[in-house]
Parts: C-alpha cells; structure tokens; sequence
C-alpha cells in the first residue's frame, strides 16, 4: 500500500502533459506573434478540438515539423494574388501577417480538398503550404496556445 502513495503522485504531477506538451519555437516563419526560441504550450490533437481559420498549429510538414497557422480548412479555395490571400474567393483580413513585397509573394490557388492549408505569418520567410499544398488532418500534432489573432 505505501508503493502506491509514490506512483500516485508522480501521475498525478505528470497528468498535464497528457493534455498540453511543451514546445519550443525555431525559426522565424511565426513572426511577429511567435518569435525562434519562445518556449510555449501546445494541446494534444486529442483533446485540442476541430482545427479552425486562425490558429496556430505545430505540425509535421514535408520538410519536417513546424508552426503555422491555419488559413484554409477542408473544401476551402484559397488563393494568393499579389500579397493577397483570397478564400472562396472573398478576401481575407490578415493582421498577423508581416506584410509582403509583392516580389516576394508567389501568386497561386490551392483546393483543400480533406486537409488544411497551413501558412506562416511572415510569408517572406516561411516554408508552408504555399509550397505542400494542403495537409491531412493526420499531419497537426498540436494546437500552439497563446499566439496572437487565434
């Protein structure tokens, strides 16, 4: 019985990270709202709910994992013209994101289709769906809590 009292409590201290993990920011993709070498919390997929337009997610991408945000959800057209990012054919407000200089903004559409199309804030640095395309819903690994504009 005494056995016990040690197990208990190392589970109990343990349990949160069957919730949240921690995680650790690389890169500069996310900037402004998350800058490389902030440590932040994320929610399991499991318990972290539908995935909705707006927030940031740690995922695992063709090129390895990384943060991005959700822009495009499953039967989405998402389109970039000129800096600008299009869904279903209606502009939307993006104020996280650093601005682009139109010489740096690869213009392209995307049909989500089943997945998710995921772009980093700071487009003139990020490697993000522009170039994947959408994601399966098996490639989220976490919802990043605390970012701005969720």
């Amino acid at each position: 019985m005494k056995a016990i009292v040690p197990i208990a409590a190392v589970a109990l201290a343990l349990s949160p990270l069957t919730v949240l993990h921690p995680l650790k920011i690389s890169g500069r993709s996310m900037e402004p709202a998350l800058r490389s070498g902030e440590l932040r919390w994320a929610l399991w997929p499991w318990c972290a709910g539908m995935p909705r337009r707006g927030q940031v997610w740690m995922i695992e991408g063709p090129e390895g994992p990384s943060v991005k945000r959700i822009v495009g959800l499953p039967s989405d057209r998402v389109e970039s013209k000129e800096g600008e990012v299009y869904l279903n054919g209606s502009r939307i407000n993006e104020s996280y994101v650093e601005k682009v200089e139109l010489k740096d903004a690869p213009d392209g559409v995307w049909e989500c289709g089943d997945g998710y199309l995921l772009l980093g804030d700071n487009r003139r640095e990020s490697h993000d769906g522009r170039a994947w395309g959408p994601l399966p819903p098996s490639s989220l690994r976490g919802r990043v809590l605390g970012a701005v504009a969720e």
